[in-house]
């Protein structure tokens, strides 16, 4: 996969943001509560093992921070704004 680097996945994104000192994006997530915030990570662990590309993520209560990048290609690629994409549709 053809790195196609954060700044041109951010161009095409809302809300999302480079990451500091690494070619990835980040995005931070929140629900009304936790149960929320667990179907959000059901939904994307369902797409991301189609794809074969797991999110870097985080989860605390109402609130799961996600980093994306796609480590065999040492940067942002179409598989991260893909499943970014998918994100943002099914968060709300």
């Amino acid at each position: 996969m053809e790195r196609i680097g954060a700044q041109a996945a951010l161009a095409k994104l809302s809300g999302w943001q480079a990451v500091d000192g690494r070619d990835a994006i980040c995005k931070t997530f929140e629900f009304a509560d936790f149960n929320q915030a667990w179907g959000f990570m059901s939904r994307v662990a369902v797409r991301a093992e189609a794809m074969n590309h797991h999110p870097e993520w985080f989860n605390v209560w109402n609130k799961v921070d996600v980093t994306l990048a796609t480590h065999d290609a040492g940067g942002v690629t179409g598989l991260d704004l893909e499943l970014a994409g998918f994100m943002d549709s099914i968060a709300g």
